[in-house]
């Protein structure tokens, strides 16, 4: 796919193109990878079924969505969300292994890529918990939140030594996932960017018809169709996202791509967003 069917150029810049189309774009013959087994990784499996089974987390997820949806009219921040996000991580971090990116937890610590999936899945499932203290600064209320969670989680699973270079490789993960602080692992970033990539059919923001013609927010997650994850011609990774109109590059400059620069990773990621065609998303857009 070109630069100039994708809309960025090969600065990075937007290109618009005076085309358009209103037929399905044809996919490529190449198979997206599935979500990765992890049946080898047999702790990661074992710390999945202690995520799934405990209470406290499953609290704290259900807390989070009060705070995020309800009261802030933003989109799921539990289960479904660390669902979506984990599966992306772990799709990420496979890719970029497969292409000779090594997690910092192995380079720095001599750790395993078994140990890198742990980090990444759990940073995945406490990332966002500190919502339930507040949305401002909930990263940091996400890593105080989590500590305990994790000594809980990978009791057992790590000597005591190892088990603080996890959770600490953990905590890292969770702190950075913001744009505003800088990553300082592989696993950091390819959790940052998974998380920015969960915005697929409106994900990123919740909408109701009084709203969706005043917020450009609103607007702009309606015409994200999909996100995909697949392995890149020209780099490890490569994300494919499907507009319906071009109001989706709103989500993909102003949110997506900031979150992405300074991951640490984006020199292995290809973007690639298209429109797919013009669908008319609101009727006027109302500014009071």
């Amino acid at each position: 796919m070109n630069s100039e069917k994708t809309g960025l150029d090969s600065a990075g810049g937007w290109e618009f193109v005076d085309e358009y189309t209103f037929v399905e774009l044809p996919r490529i013959e190449e198979k997206m990878p599935e979500v990765p087994a992890t049946g080898h990784n047999v702790f990661l499996e074992m710390i999945r079924k202690r995520v799934m089974g405990d209470a406290e987390v499953q609290g704290l997820w259900k807390c989070s969505n009060v705070i995020a949806m309800n009261r802030l009219g933003f989109s799921d921040h539990g289960k479904q969300h660390v669902e979506i996000v984990a599966n992306n991580a772990l799709n990420i971090l496979k890719l970029l292994s497969d292409a000779g990116v090594q997690p910092s937890c192995v380079k720095d610590y001599g750790l395993s890529y078994d140990d890198a999936e742990i980090i990444v899945y759990l940073a995945a499932c406490l990332h966002d918990i500190g919502h339930t203290v507040h949305r401002d600064c909930h990263t940091q209320y996400s890593v105080w939140l989590a500590m305990p969670v994790l000594n809980r989680l990978l009791d057992g699973i790590y000597t005591p030594e190892i088990q603080v270079v996890a959770r600490s490789e953990i905590l890292h993960c969770i702190s950075a996932h913001h744009k505003d602080t800088r990553t300082l692992s592989v696993e950091a970033g390819v959790l940052r960017l998974s998380d920015a990539l969960d915005m697929a059919r409106g994900r990123t923001r919740l909408w109701d018809d009084a709203a969706s013609n005043r917020k450009i927010h609103a607007v702009s997650a309606r015409a994200i169709e999909s996100v995909e994850i697949w392995k890149g011609r020209t780099k490890p990774v490569l994300i494919k996202i499907l507009m319906s109109g071009s109001a989706g590059v709103f989500q993909v400059d102003e949110l997506l791509m900031p979150k992405l620069r300074g991951s640490g990773i984006e020199d292995y990621v290809q973007i690639e967003a298209r429109v797919a065609c013009e669908k008319q998303i609101v009727n006027d857009f109302v500014i009071e």
